[in-house]
Order: structure tokens, then C-alpha cells, then sequence
């Protein structure tokens, strides 16, 4: 189905299932028309009061997801914050974003109170505000709305439907996009149940408490499921998404019977713009109401008008950069099949580009230290503007040398390391476990 704002999405099967579950989190379920009723009264009290910009602690809750629901009814400008991300981060987002109330953890709110701001934003109704993964630049507020939020979750449901006899499992953080509309909207803009994960302590066991019939993950969710044989019977489908995936993972889900697809899609772009529905989970077709074209370097460029940020909050220059003309560069490589498909190939930024001009594809290169030493904690970036190994664990300097002997007789001089930095600091990641490589550059005194 494809609804125009939440308002539509609730209330339509508010009144077509009333009595069917439409969430579950824990022992706690609420049906359609449940959630439409708590999500409207909520609403009605948040419209009394003085803010004009609430920031959720998203932690994940079956009140949370009503929280979100009911600020954006009330019109305010609604910020999803990462209710596990440090203090001092948090302070500085809210002030960015101009957060003037706080909905989550008492002691927390309580403790972020003072970096409120001033009742400001005017023209916030329907707007809401997701944060970029950051991988190779510090994290940007994107402007997204219920309307272009709803029509992403139908981009995808037109390409992989789910009935209203579903269980879609919900384990991503509701505060990344691909996790608000893979692992709730989809759901529900189907009419089905989204059981929400209860925690990183019970990712062992939901698939057993729930018995889903679908999920989303990031790919490290997705090995650590493998890994642990989670995976209850009932569960016929597996969406991947939000980063890179080795076949391996995706052919060791799909020897166990399960389907197994892959979506790519921005913050930029409300989540989901390609999903792969054949054999090949590698191989997407594009979803109905966006355009990709390939720029001359085959960076992907899009046009999804009907999913399109309005912009990254308060940075009209940064917003300049990547969406012209109603077309975003996206940054990432791509190609196309015969078939018409899209083919991810690489970033644009995780390119390393040395004063030589030798260039450096880092994602197949780590991967090939990776095999070298039998060691995954790893990445690659520059220091004096010479490939630097950062070696997260316990190892001398001198065994790592000799293992790559190997390795490096086989790269041109200019692809070579320079040099190694063994630390026990682990390697700084976003959300969805990719390396943010403008922070890795930071820690290593060679910023670019």
C-alpha cells in the first residue's frame, strides 16, 4: 500500500484490522487500532505543549515508536537521537538541531536538559531529522518528512511485498533510517506485525521468542545470527542492507533455506532505492519511483522525487554539493548488468588516492591484509600520504612485517605500506559497523 504520512498509514489499518497485532515488544502487543488511539491521544497532549522540536532517545520500545508517531502528528519537528551514543555527542546534536524537549530515559534526559534549546524552529511539521552514518565525514541532520518516509517504505514493499499474515523483526536501531523503514514501516505499511527487538542481549534469542517470518539486518547482525544458528523455521526471508556484505554471509543464509536480498539506499534518499529479488542477491532492480544513471566515473546518481531529503539541516553549501538539479551524487560506484540490474562496486571515498596518483580501492585491500594475517580488525588510511596499517590487538610490529613479505613483493612500490600502528583502540565505526574513515584519519594525526 502506499500511504501519503503516517496519519493515512495508521488510521487505514486502524480501520481495516483493528484487532490484528501491529507491534509486539516483548510480552506487550498492541493491535492496529490500539496504536492508532495511543499514538492520536499522545499526540493531543504533546500539541498542548510549548516545544516545537523533540528529540526522541530512540531506544527501540513499543512507546517509543508511538512516540514518534504521535510528535509528528502533533507537528512538531521530530530528531531521532541514538538514546546509546555518548553524552557529549548527544549534547552536540541537540544543539544542532535546535531540540527543545526530550522524550526517553529519565536519567539521561535529565542529564542532556541542559543543551535545550530556546523554542526556535517554525516550520517544523511533518519533518523528521535522521543523522548520516558519517564514514568519511562527521555526521550531517538529514531532512526527511512522513510523506517521503512512507513512500520509501512502498518502493520497497512494491519490489518485496509482505502480507498482513506476516512477522517482520525489527533489530535495527530505529534512529538509522534503513532501520525506521526496513524494520517498521515496511511492516506495517503492509499490514503486518513488527515484533521489535528487545536489545542487544536478546539478539541470541528473538528469532525464538518471536518466530518471524521476516527480518532486516546490517551484515554484521546477519553473521552473528550465522554464527549463533538463531534463525527460527518460520523465517523465510533475510533483507541485508546499510553496507557492504561478502557473498559468504549471503550464501550461508541461503543454504539454510532462506531468501535471501539485498538493498541499497541513503539516508539522502529515505532508505531503499534498489533491492535485489533474484537468485543473484547482488544483482537490484530498481525500485519504481526512482531513476539511477551512471556519471562518467561510475558514480551512481539519483532522482527519487518522491523520496528526496529536502537537505541536510542548516548546511545549504553541504546540501549544494550532492543534490543539484533534483539529482544526488551519491559517492558510491556502480554498473549495470545486461538485465538492467544494479551492481555495486565501491566508494568514491574509500579510494585512497596517493601524490603519486596511485590509487588504492581500500575495501579489496584490507580484504587482502585480512587473508594475509588471519586478522579482521584492521583498516588502511594515510599517514606522511603513505598507506598506514592500523592493527587493532596484540602483535609485534616485526611478525606482522614478515607475513606481508609476501603480499608487498606482489604490489607496485607506490601500493605498498609505509608503515604499521599496532593499538588496542578499537577501530571507529558507525552504526551499522563501517569503519568512519574521516575519524580513523583524525586519530592518526593526518587529517584530510
Amino acid at each position: 500500500m502506499r500511504f501519503d504520512s503516517f496519519r493515512e498509514l495508521l488510521s487505514y489499518w486502524a480501520e481495516k484490522r483493528p484487532d490484528a497485532p501491529a507491534l509486539r515488544y516483548g510480552s506487550e502487543t498492541r493491535s492496529f487500532a490500539g496504536l492508532w488511539e495511543d499514538v492520536q491521544s499522545r499526540a493531543e497532549t504533546l500539541q498542548s505543549e510549548s516545544g516545537a522540536c523533540v528529540g526522541i532517545l530512540a531506544d527501540g520500545s513499543l512507546r517509543c515508536v508511538e512516540e514518534i508517531f504521535a510528535a509528528n502528528l502533533a507537528g512538531k519537528q521530530t530528531v531521532l537521537l541514538d538514546a546509546l551514543a555518548p553524552a557529549g555527542l548527544l549534547k552536540t546534536l541537540i544543539r544542532y538541531t535546535d531540540v527543545d524537549a526530550l522524550w526517553g530515559d529519565a536519567d539521561l534526559a535529565e542529564e542532556l536538559e541542559m543543551a535545550l534549546n530556546r523554542p526556535c524552529v517554525q516550520d517544523g511539521a511533518g519533518k523528521l531529522l535522521f543523522f548520516t552514518s558519517g564514514t568519511t565525514e562527521q555526521a550531517k541532520a538529514v531532512v526527511l518528512t512522513d510523506h517521503s518516509l512512507c513512500q520509501s517504505a512502498y518502493n520497497g514493499s512494491s519490489k518485496l511485498p509482505l502480507s498482513p499474515e506476516d512477522t517482520l523483526l525489527c533489530l535495527l536501531p530505529l534512529g538509522h533510517v534503513f532501520g525506521f523503514v526496513c524494520g517498521l514501516l515496511w511492516g506495517l505499511s503492509c499490514g503486518a506485525c513488527v515484533a521489535l527487538g528487545r536489545g542487544a542481549r536478546h539478539y541470541p534469542d528473538d528469532c525464538a521468542f518471536y518466530r518471524p517470518t521476516a527480518v532486516s539486518v546490517v551484515p554484521m547482525l546477519l553473521g552473528f545470527l550465522l554464527r549463533q544458528n538463531c534463525m527460527n523455521a518460520e523465517l523465510g526471508l533475510i533483507l541485508v542492507g546499510a553496507g557492504d556484505c561478502s557473498p559468504a554471509l549471503l550464501q550461508a543464509a541461503a543454504a539454510k533455506g532462506v531468501r535471501v536480498s539485498f538493498g541499497y539506499g541513503l539516508t539522502e534518499t529515505s532508505s531503499g532505492v534498489a533491492i535485489s529479488v533474484g537468485d543473484d542477491p547482488f544483482a537490484m532492480e530498481i525500485c519504481p519511483d526512482d531513476t539511477v544513471t551512471l556519471a562518467e566515473d561510475g558514480e551512481i546518481l539519483i532522482e527519487a522525487p518522491t523520496c528526496m531529503m529536502q537537505g541536510y539541516y542548516k548546511q545549504p553549501a553541504a546540501t549544494w554539493e550532492v543534490l543539484r538539479g533534483g539529482v544526488l551524487r551519491t559517492g558510491d560506484l556502480g554498473r549495470f548488468d545486461e538485465a538492467g540490474r544494479l551492481h555495486i562496486t565501491g566508494r568514491k571515498k574509500d579510494i585512497l588516492v596517493l601524490p603519486d596518483g596511485t590509487k588504492l580501492f581500500l575495501p579489496e585491500y584490507e580484504a587482502r591484509l585480512m587473508t594475509t594475517l588471519g586478522h579482521t580488525e584492521l583498516a588502511v588510511t594515510l599517514r606522511d600520504n603513505k598507506p598506514l596499517l592500523v592493527f587493532v590487538g596484540t602483535a609485534e610490529e616485526k611478525t606482522l612485517w614478515e607475513k606481508l613479505q609476501g603480499l608487498m613483493r606482489q604490489l607496485p612500490r607506490g601500493q605498498q605500506l609505509a608503515g604499521i600502528l599496532i593499538t588496542d583502540e578499537a577501530l571507529p565505526r558507525t552504526a551499522t559497523g563501517k569503519i568512519k574513515r574521516w575519524e580513523l584519519q583524525q586519530k592518526v594525526g593526518n587529517p584530510t
